[in-house]
């Protein structure tokens, strides 16, 4: 049984190192937009079909993108109190609070004379990529300088002049998604838009409006502050904190380890006895994430041949939240000692080394890891 649980844990860190792409049967790893479904299914942004299937393909509403970016955003429990009315979008639509979001956050214009929504038509790509860029802080710029950014497209004579600018702004910040293909590269804004380009374009709104969202996003999109334990060296780049690689900081087993009972491989379980925090209290990793992996060098210690050694090899992290990511970090159990036992230990050898559950360790981390501090989602 300890034999399976080793081989699971190994191949569930495998699977989150490598970022495979198994959530749907019909997207695999070699598909254009394997990460970014795979990562906004794994965060319920996106979802299959009933029959669990993807089907990237197919289109998309404009209620459903509408829908999806509010999700990706994180702002699905925010009250609008002022609702726009459409005829066609009643309360009792299953979008009306997700459209009343978009609409709210600006991430959708409209003309206020109009009293249609059209939720059901199907989101073209300007439509959809404008939402994303609406969804930012961006620099200004004018048609001209858009059209210079954009010229490398064979169609853009036939984009549509409201959306040459929108279009400008997601060239620069690599939002205008075009699925990979050997012919000229063409903008198609009316072309209405996959299911996997969807996904593309949220997650890269995603990743920028973690740095520059629009004036109300960042209203809401507060960094979450709390006590706990400092981490030096960690920074804060927009709402995006980073755990630098080498940074130390205590975790507290959920059972005891022993160089005298324990064997290589066997498999631990640790948890953060505090939040893990900046400078400036932002909270990096929360109370209570849970660190998993196996011992990676056990040696039993013996008088007169050697002091023994305890190394845990750490893999993955389960946080609060439910996300399960790859986290690399080693514990190497020591003993205080002073001089005198520093002699001993070095003429006599034999050390016993135990760690309990009541009694923290450190843990250093092998590898940095980005957190979005407003939500606590690790960033892979």
């Amino acid at each position: 049984m300890k034999n399976i649980l080793r081989m699971m844990l190994s191949s569930l860190a495998v699977i989150i190192a490598a970022g495979c792409a198994f959530a749907f049967p019909d997207v695999n790893s070699e598909h254009w937009a394997a990460k970014q479904i795979t990562e906004l299914g794994e965060r319920g942004i996106i979802v299959g079909y009933p029959s669990g299937v993807f089907m990237p393909d197919e289109n998309i509403t404009r209620a459903e993108f509408a829908s999806m970016a509010i999700k990706a955003l994180g702002q699905e429990d925010i009250s609008v109190a002022q609702p726009v009315k459409f005829t066609d979008v009643t309360e009792k639509f299953w979008a009306y609070g997700a459209i009343q979001k978009a609409l709210y956050f600006d991430l959708i214009k409209y003309d206020a004379a109009s009293k249609i929504f059209r939720p059901e038509d199907k989101v073209s790509r300007a439509e959809a990529i404008t939402m994303a860029v609406n969804a930012l802080t961006t620099q200004d710029i004018s048609d001209i300088k858009a059209l210079e950014f954009l010229k490398g497209y064979s169609d853009l004579a036939d984009t549509p002049t409201d959306f040459i600018i929108p279009a400008g702004k997601a060239e620069i910040l690599n939002m205008l998604v075009t699925m990979p293909s050997e012919n000229s590269k063409k903008i198609e804004a009316s072309r209405p838009a996959t299911r996997a380009e969807a996904a593309a374009i949220l997650y890269r709104m995603i990743e920028e409006a973690r740095l520059n969202p629009n004036a109300k996003l960042a209203e809401v999109m507060s960094k979450k502050q709390g006590e706990g334990y400092v981490i030096d060296g960690a920074t804060v780049q927009g709402s995006i904190g980073t755990i630098p690689a080498g940074a130390v900081f205590p975790v507290t087993l959920k059972q005891a380890v022993s160089s005298q009972k324990n064997n290589s491989g066997d498999l631990y379980e640790a948890v953060l006895p505090a939040n893990l925090v900046t400078k400036d209290n932002y909270i990096l990793l929360y109370k209570d994430s849970t660190l998993k992996g196996q011992l990676l060098d056990v040696r039993k210690g013996k008088w007169f041949i050697r002091n023994g050694v305890l190394v845990l090899d750490n893999s993955i992290v389960v946080t609060p939240n439910d996300q399960t990511a790859g986290f690399k970090g080693a514990v190497e159990v020591t003993k205080q000692r002073n001089w005198f036992m520093k002699f001993i230990r070095a003429v006599f050898k034999g050390e016993k080394l135990e760690a309990y559950p009541y009694l923290p360790v450190e843990m250093k981390l092998l590898k940095p890891l980005r957190i979005d501090l407003t939500n606590g989602w690790i960033i892979e």
